[in-house]
């Protein structure tokens, strides 16, 4: 008898679950000129931006809902304007409803400009990205693989990972998170960077040497190699910073 009421159990939720979600997929393939600024912006979503010997952008947007009626509260719109592509998931009327999510996966030339991306709740993953990245995420993680040139990371309730980080002459790498940890991975020491790190109410730890000053109030380490350039600052208000180096 135990056996078949849990049987029956599971066998209910499957039909439930199957009865409930409603998902779609919105997918393009665009030309895309070279410095084309890209935004990306979205209310509740799991993002990955991944960039490659490639010409042109892939976009494919998957939408889930409770209900297949419920799709039409979060409209994806991937369409160029004048001011460069726009791929947008979020929710009508500015809603947060945790029920409607979207995934976004993008390919796209490892120079490519993503000039913005916002996301409200969720996930974003950007690797392989060498010319600018600025993305802001409100809740959630951000995971950066093997970036370079210009890059900012702002992630309020979450964290920011950044592993294998390009330093080149001229960019920058500016990492922001209001409450959770910041950490750094670089594949070897830098040769030349300005290293700048801040947090209000956490502890710092570097395997690059850093002048500290942490006996009162705010923590703060400073280091400059070779040229200084360029400028690797990190900022938490609430959270630890950790600087690691593979070798």
């Amino acid at each position: 008898m135990r056996l078949t009421a849990a049987a029956a159990l599971v066998a209910g939720a499957v039909v439930s679950l199957a009865a409930a979600d409603a998902t779609d997929r919105v997918s393009r393939v665009m030309p895309l000129a070279a410095g084309t600024p890209i935004h990306v912006d979205a209310t509740i979503a799991d993002v990955t931006i991944a960039g490659g010997a490639r010409s042109d952008l892939q976009v494919d947007v998957e939408r889930r809902a409770p209900a297949r009626d419920a799709l039409a509260r979060l409209p994806v719109v991937v369409d160029a304007r004048a001011d460069g592509i726009h791929i947008t998931a979020r929710q009508a009327g500015d809603a947060r409803d945790a029920a409607l999510k979207s995934v976004i996966v993008i390919g796209a030339p490892a120079d490519a400009v993503f000039e913005t991306v916002r996301v409200f709740e969720g996930r974003v993953r950007v690797q392989n990205l060498n010319r600018a990245c600025d993305v802001a995420l409100e809740r959630g993680a951000i995971e950066a693989v093997g970036v370079g040139g210009r890059v900012r990371l702002d992630a309020g309730l979450g964290s920011i990972d950044v592993k294998s980080a390009e330093l080149t002459p001229g960019g920058m790498l500016r990492l922001r998170v209001f409450n959770g940890p910041l950490r750094v991975r670089f594949a070897r020491t830098p040769a030349n960077a300005r290293i700048l790190a801040l947090t209000f109410n956490g502890a710092i730890t570097s395997d690059i040497p850093l002048t500290l000053r942490d006996r009162f109030g705010p923590r703060f380490g400073e280091s400059t190699i070779g040229t200084g350039d360029p400028v690797v600052s990190m900022d938490v208000v609430k959270g630890d910073i950790t600087v690691a180096v593979d070798r």
